[in-house]
């Protein structure tokens, strides 16, 4: 069900988020995202010059190359598109990513590893769905691999994957914890 009929209004603002998954030839896996603002009308920015509507305030891509137990081995992000020229600096910052796991104190790390001041909080804001898009992408695939034996790690993480839950029932009965 779509959400409710809006009250009348004008559209300003368009952010875009795609994140992707890919499994590498290497047996790593490498998970791209792209952040991309526009607005509907056009309007004058001091380094830039005339921004035109529909044209990129901000492009920009990051690519995490990680394994199977989540870990950064190599972080690329680049700026195509940015409000000011200086922008484009800090993306080389985004290689101290390697070596920092995905999973619990992972913001925390990343914060350790890349002040506020020498990051950029599109690039930054980018990390939360390029982690659920890794888990997405690993988990199930890593699961068709080994379905039979391990327990599948993303079990109790929603309502939906509760262990005691009629979806777990259903589709992983070996592992079903209800009466």
């Amino acid at each position: 069900m779509p959400l409710s009929a809006p009250a009348p209004r004008e559209h300003i603002h368009t952010r875009q988020v795609e994140v992707r998954g890919f499994r590498r030839a290497d047996g790593l896996w490498d998970i791209e995202g792209r952040l991309t603002d526009t607005k509907t009308y056009g309007f004058r920015n001091r380094d830039r010059g005339e921004i035109k509507a529909g044209e990129p305030i901000h492009e920009m891509w990051l690519r995490l190359t990680i394994d199977d137990s989540f870990t950064i081995h190599a972080a690329e992000a680049v700026t195509e598109a940015s409000p000011y020229r200086i922008c484009p600096a800090v993306t080389p910052n985004f290689e101290r990513l390697a070596g920092i796991r995905l999973g619990p104190g992972f913001r925390r790390k990343v914060r350790e590893r890349i002040s506020p001041a020498e990051g950029c909080t599109h690039l930054l804001e980018l990390l939360g769905p390029m982690a659920t898009t890794a888990y997405q992408t690993i988990v199930p695939a890593k699961d068709k691999e080994n379905r039979a034996s391990e327990r599948p790690r993303f079990l109790d993480t929603c309502h939906a994957l509760a262990s005691d839950g009629d979806v777990v029932r259903n589709h992983w009965p070996e592992f079903y914890t209800g009466g």
